[in-house]
């Protein structure tokens, strides 16, 4: 049976990203999102990218199979020229972020116009209780969980919080359209390792993930203008290893890695009083 995952990883460097490409990476993120994000985001130990219209046609270049996706700024006055731009420049995939409205992405669905897929991106509460109108929508083809910001204006501690409380579970029921869920570490690095984690895209049906940057910090160009992926390919691999691992898995072993992953889970919250 064909696994439909798809792993997505953030770089604006072509020659990162023309790796990535080779090594399977399915879906090469640029990130344009800058109007509200340090605001939400500022304090805490997350990636603010300052990515460039320049950036997705320098990446878009670089690439043989991968798709390209970008995720352009919340809804607003100047979203037409800025969906325009990114389309023009190579984006295959848009990425909706912090709506709250179905009007706003079906606004950005017509500006999109069929040139591009889109994929709305749920991180606020808001936008949890409008899953079954975005399942419906013609406009929309995928679904991403962003879990920093919807953690944050939840009041939670911890992103993973909204996995070990049941809080996306029980709003993902019955959602047909494919979904990711936020990102995850190396297999076996992370707050919360990537073993227990892509356990969790299988429990819930999850069919993406971005590679966080765990992924990245081995990934650097050296003085001859080439790149050294060799930490990168192998933690990849380790780490597409245990989905297929995880996948010959019984229901009875997937529920006793759910149990450890909340274990885990409420032990960092413990640690956070």
């Amino acid at each position: 049976m064909k696994d439909n995952f798809r792993y997505l990883m953030i770089t604006n460097d072509p020659y990162v990203a023309a790796e990535l490409d080779y090594y399977g990476v399915h879906r090469i993120f640029i990130d344009l999102e800058i109007n509200g994000k340090q605001e939400r985001q500022g304090h805490l130990n997350t990636v603010i990218s300052h990515h460039s219209f320049d950036d997705i046609s320098k990446v878009k270049q670089a690439l043989t199979n991968s798709e390209l996706l970008v995720r352009i700024n919340p809804y607003h006055n100047e979203s037409q020229t800025e969906i325009d731009e990114v389309i023009a420049r190579g984006a295959d995939i848009i990425m909706l972020p912090m709506f709250r409205t179905m009007s706003e992405v079906i606004e950005v669905g017509k500006l999109i116009s069929g040139r591009a897929k889109l994929i709305p991106l749920v991180e606020t509460v808001a936008a949890t209780n409008l899953l079954k109108e975005l399942d419906e929508s013609q406009y929309v083809d995928e679904i991403h969980i962003g879990l920093n910001d919807l953690h944050l204006e939840l009041g939670l501690s911890f992103m993973f919080e909204l996995l070990e409380n049941g809080y996306l579970e029980s709003r993902l029921l019955g959602v047909k359209k494919p979904f990711g869920i936020g990102g995850i570490a190396r297999a076996t690095s992370g707050d919360v390792d990537g073993y227990h984690v892509m356990a969790e895209h299988i429990r819930l049906g999850s069919q993406g993930v971005i590679l966080s940057r765990a992924f990245h910090q081995e990934i650097s160009r050296e003085e001859s203008g080439c790149l050294s992926m060799v930490s990168f390919q192998e933690e990849f691999s380790k780490l597409k290893a245990v989905r297929k691992e995880l996948l010959e898995c019984c229901a009875n072993r997937i529920e006793e890695l759910h149990s450890q992953f909340c274990h885990k889970v409420q032990n960092i919250k413990l640690k956070e009083r």
